[in-house]
């Protein structure tokens, strides 16, 4: 009896040990598998580099930041050195202006350590994002360098031949200080000169019976000369999307972070070469290479270069390939226009979600005030301004809406710079895909949108800039 006892309670000890040994192996598979890395990826541009690590469960980390020599150093707790990290290595770009490498190498038994080499001095940002779109947990590294260059200098560069200097402390809109004035006339006629005073401008545009619509390139009615303000005219072009946002995605393949970026650059060559009244144009991008741009820095950035029009570019997407045409938006201060525009701006306002902000930034609460700023006489000019693109456009393709659609686009809230969003095409249908694709196209779209904004200022000509106090 004792020897059965015995043979019993050893056979449920080995069923317990095995039982518990099969436990801890699927536990540590579980551990190895949820720490996996899914993506590496690294978005270079001279405004900031992107280093964003994916995996199927957050990360958890430990990052300082060394000065001298500058560099980052991560310490990613749980894992272990896998092809993925050892990939990231490879993919830093002898381009890239803020990485100069990246090093990786198993710190303890369960700690890789990740030490970014930076080409300059840089201000990290660290942050994680949740699980949207297309995208599982992610783990961001932001290198944004602590000096910059002025986009004012680098506005007038091609104008004056002069070198961009660094960013100086610019004045707030509505300080009374115009900066782009005092550094064209700092580099054209020397720093000890300034322009004399001129009165504050309104942001209100004349108005202008009939409609603009109803004179526009008759010859009967030939469009009212511009006055002669003998400054520099300020385009700011906003291409969509970019970086971790790809946009929407055609049934090719195409990516409309990719056009629009190509249509942006086409159109910044000829406002470039452009004038209106004797007035030069110059275009300013808010991106000129596939990075992510939050939707609140785009409009910041426009009211830096003091933009006289903001012109976003898009290629439109829909559930179906049937849909197709293009379309112009302008923000709306109540309800949509329509359910299709309400739709599009929902589907346009999720881009920070995808491309990856940092909510941690201290000034939150003014980037969400800016956003919910508009006026009246910002969006009746953005109107006017939509109407002259609609109808330049429908020349060169179909035309999805024949009228301006509004909603609240939060790019287009900029309350003192006319503003549209308009949508080329849908990338979504092969057809227009495929447009969209062709250099020809782009380049008689580029043509339009130029006539358009030259036919806007032609009867809304652009106001002195001010540089009296308040």
């Amino acid at each position: 009896m004792r020897l059965l006892l015995r043979h019993r309670v050893q056979t449920d000890r080995r069923q317990f040990l095995r039982a518990g040994l099969a436990a801890l192996t699927l536990a540590g598979s579980d551990l190895v598998r949820g720490a996996s890395l899914m993506a590496v990826r690294i978005w270079p541009a001279a405004e900031y580099s992107r280093v964003t690590l994916e995996s199927d469960v957050p990360l958890k980390t430990q990052s300082s930041f060394v000065p001298s020599p500058p560099r980052l150093a991560v310490d990613i707790e749980g894992q272990q050195l896998n092809p993925a990290l050892r990939e990231l290595v490879g993919k830093v770009q002898a381009s890239d202006p803020n990485i100069a490498g990246i090093r990786v190498g198993q710190y303890s038994a369960n700690v890789v350590r990740l030490v970014i080499d930076l080409k300059r001095p840089i201000a990290p940002q660290v942050f994680t994002l949740a699980p949207v779109a297309a995208y599982q947990h992610r783990l961001v590294f932001d290198l944004y360098p602590t000096q910059t260059v002025d986009p004012l200098e680098q506005l007038i560069q091609e104008k004056t031949g002069a070198a961009p200097a660094k960013a100086p402390e610019l004045a707030r809109p509505g300080s009374g200080t115009d900066p782009l004035g005092e550094l064209i006339a700092r580099q054209t006629q020397g720093a000890a000169v300034s322009p004399p005073p001129l009165p504050v401008p309104s942001t209100r545009r004349q108005d202008f019976e009939p409609p603009p619509e109803a004179i526009m390139e008759r010859p009967d009615h030939p469009p009212r000369p511009a006055a002669r303000t003998e400054r520099l005219i300020v385009v700011a072009l906003d291409a969509g999307h970019g970086g971790e946002d790809p946009g929407a995605v055609g049934p090719g393949g195409t990516r409309e972070k990719d056009v629009v970026l190509r249509i942006a650059q086409r159109l910044r060559e000829r406002i470039n070469v452009t004038s209106v009244g004797g007035n030069p144009m110059r275009a300013y991008l808010t991106r000129d290479a596939d990075f992510f741009v939050p939707l609140h820095v785009r409009v910041q950035k426009a009211q830096r270069v003091q933009a006289d029009l903001f012109v976003s570019i898009h290629a439109d997407a829909f559930f179906t390939p049937e849909a197709r045409g293009a379309s112009v938006f302008a923000l709306s201060d109540g309800a949509a226009s329509s359910s299709a525009a309400r739709w599009m701006a929902q589907k346009e306002n999720k881009a920070d979600l995808i491309g990856g902000i940092n909510l941690g930034v201290k000034d939150a609460q003014v980037q969400r005030a800016l956003l919910e700023m508009s006026t009246a006489a910002q969006i009746k000019d953005s109107l006017h301004l939509g109407s002259a693109l609609l109808r330049e456009i429908g020349g060169v393709g179909r035309l999805h809406k024949p009228r301006v659609e509004q909603a609240g686009f939060a790019v287009l809230k900029a309350p003192d710079i006319p503003s549209v969003l308009v949508e080329t095409a849908f990338i979504s249908n092969p057809e227009e895909e495929e447009k969209l694709r062709s250099e020809a196209y782009q380049e008689r779209l580029t043509e339009a949108l130029l006539r358009g904004i030259v036919a806007y200022f032609a009867r809304n000509p652009p106001l002195a800039r001010n540089r009296a106090p308040l």
